[in-house]
């Protein structure tokens, strides 16, 4: 292999403990302060963030998931009385339920307050910045 190489998958590995380390107790902690696992956080803030409605394959896409995996979810969902599917033209359409706004309602301050403390207080003000930076970039790419 040569040195670009293991400089790139060291950088990749680096950037996925760092992630899991973030993540795992930021997940713990919104799950525990809430009813909602982390993929029903997920599809509730794709939802909000959606204007309350999206289609189901846009959904999915926008959450990186397969249609499979989603539509098990949703239906768990539905059961739960979060989200509603109907028929549109040409798809299916997911609409958040107020039940599901009151969930994620609940479990945004939990959220705030444990990425402020897990993610941000690590980071000082221009770390935050460049970070903020250079996931955009990665978004966009």
């Amino acid at each position: 292999m040569s040195t670009r190489v293991e400089s790139a998958a060291e950088l990749w590995l680096t950037w996925k403990r760092a992630f899991e380390a973030v993540r795992a107790p930021i997940v713990a902690e919104v799950t525990a302060g809430s009813d909602l696992s982390e993929p029903e956080l997920s599809v509730l803030v794709t939802l909000f963030e959606a204007g309350g409605a999206a289609r189901q394959n846009v959904l999915a896409a926008e959450l990186g998931w397969d249609r499979t995996r989603l539509s098990h979810l949703l239906t768990r969902m539905e059961a739960r009385e979060y989200v509603t599917r109907g028929k549109v033209t040409g798809g299916v359409e997911v609409a958040l339920l107020t039940r599901g706004r009151d969930a994620l309602d609940t479990s945004i301050p939990t959220l705030e307050d444990s990425a402020r403390r897990h993610l941000l207080d690590a980071l000082d003000p221009e770390d935050v910045r460049a970070l903020r930076r250079i996931v955009r970039r990665l978004l966009t790419s």
